[in-house]
């Protein structure tokens, strides 16, 4: 059988393969939980759309609610392009503006600084996501890829917290392979990504550089285990290494558990980690 990842410089997947592997993986890590629900948050990006329409998949659209968290400065092409993934899907949605809860601590800190307030957006939403999984006895399913997730372009506890997250292992430039693949409607594709924490953000302006050579990096430095001189010999800038070597070391602390103090002979998130310790 052909591997689901072929190991070439464009980062080709087998999309029939993957999704395949993804779509079992949402149905049996969701199941295996005591759950039948999974509960998202619907940007109306790509990396929301996909999570959604794996998960329609795998758990049937009646299975899946999709929660549109617009804040009022967020481009109204976002919420459209959610509630077009939606119908497209035939999922239950609610809309839910995260403005007034926001502003309230907005205005209490006097707020000016974008990150700190784009970190509130995140985490607000994910309240909103928690407490809806809550009422609908639904895990949160996560939507941030691996791309993301390495060099730390998410909000601890926001936009990154979630039960299970079918995009992890998957690079931007992947995710948009499968996408393409799955049916995500072309606009959604093709639209510059973008967090729509603040009017006219760009995740690539705000990164400093694109993804598909961030991805390209990413996969020789992680994947491949290559040095910053192999990168260089490869063709890789040194500044742009440097950089995202930065990225990645500076942010591991959002990419595992909380650190925990070994004490006893079973620690969690060091030794109480496999699923027979669970009884599954």
């Amino acid at each position: 059988m052909e591997p689901p990842f072929a190991q070439t410089e464009d980062l080709s997947l087998n999309t029939q393969i993957v999704r395949k592997i993804l779509v079992d993986f949402l149905r049996d890590g969701i199941h295996r939980s005591g759950f039948q629900k999974g509960v998202l948050g619907l940007s109306g990006g790509v990396d929301s759309s996909v999570a959604a329409y794996l998960a329609a998949e795998a758990l049937g659209p009646d299975n899946v609610f999709g929660l549109i968290l617009p804040y009022r400065t967020s481009n109204p092409e976002s919420k459209a392009d959610a509630e077009l993934v939606a119908k497209a899907l035939g999922i239950r949605t609610e809309v839910v503006d995260i403005s007034p809860m926001v502003d309230a601590h907005f205005g209490r800190e006097g707020l000016r600084e974008r990150v700190r307030k784009g970190n509130i957006m995140a985490r607000e939403r994910m309240v909103v996501l928690y407490d809806v999984s809550s009422r609908e006895n639904a895990l949160v399913i996560g939507t941030s890829n691996k791309t993301e997730t390495l060099l730390g372009y998410g909000t601890l506890y926001g936009d990154m917290a979630c039960a299970l997250n079918p995009l992890g292992d998957l690079y931007k430039t992947q995710v948009w392979q499968l996408a393409g693949a799955i049916g995500v409607p072309k606009s959604i594709i093709e639209k510059p990504p973008s967090a729509d924490l603040w009017e006219g953000q760009s995740d690539e302006q705000e990164l400093g550089f694109a993804y598909k050579d961030a991805d390209r990096l990413l996969y020789h430095l992680v994947d491949e285990r290559k040095s910053g001189a192999e990168l260089e010999t490869m063709g890789f800038g040194k500044q742009f290494i440097e950089r995202v070597q930065l990225l990645v070391s500076r942010n591991q602390f959002k990419r595992r558990p909380p650190l925990v103090p070994k004490i006893s002979n079973r620690t969690t998130n060091i030794d109480f980690l496999y699923p027979r310790d669970w009884g599954i």
